[in-house]
């Protein structure tokens, strides 16, 4: 399957946009830059990750994706904190994060039940094969 056709990185990518959108007049350059930087790793770790061929790979990937969603989460509880970012936009921000985040444990738990690594050979007479 197509990176573009999975419903977590079409709502991660518009989560992307709308970050930058709700950061478009915030003049605290290096917060804006952190912000938006997490954000777009959401959706760039999903591509990167669904472009690889092992399901052990793509799963990696994923878990870093979900890794920047909770980044995002953090950044944007400052950002309400600090008065950078409205609070009714920046909870939907982080509403939006979370579910996102779930989607992204349910799609690793399905890649990573899929991985078959060797059964381990616990007798020490035997070679390992």
């Amino acid at each position: 399957m197509k990176f573009e056709q999975l419903d977590v990185w079409k709502r991660s990518s518009r989560l992307a946009c709308n970050t930058y959108k709700a950061l478009a007049n915030c003049r605290d350059y290096g917060f804006k830059d952190q912000v938006t930087r997490s954000a777009v790793s959401i959706p760039s770790n999903i591509a990167e990750g669904m472009e690889r061929d092992s399901q052990a790979d793509q799963a990696r990937f994923l878990y870093y994706g979900k890794g920047s969603a909770g980044e995002l989460v953090t950044q944007i509880y400052i950002g309400i904190e600090v008065g950078l970012i409205e609070r009714e936009l920046g909870l939907k921000l982080i509403t939006e994060s979370k579910e996102v985040a779930s989607m992204l444990a349910a799609l690793i738990k399905i890649r990573k039940s899929s991985i078959k690594e060797p059964e381990p050979n616990y007798n020490l007479d035997e070679p390992r094969t």
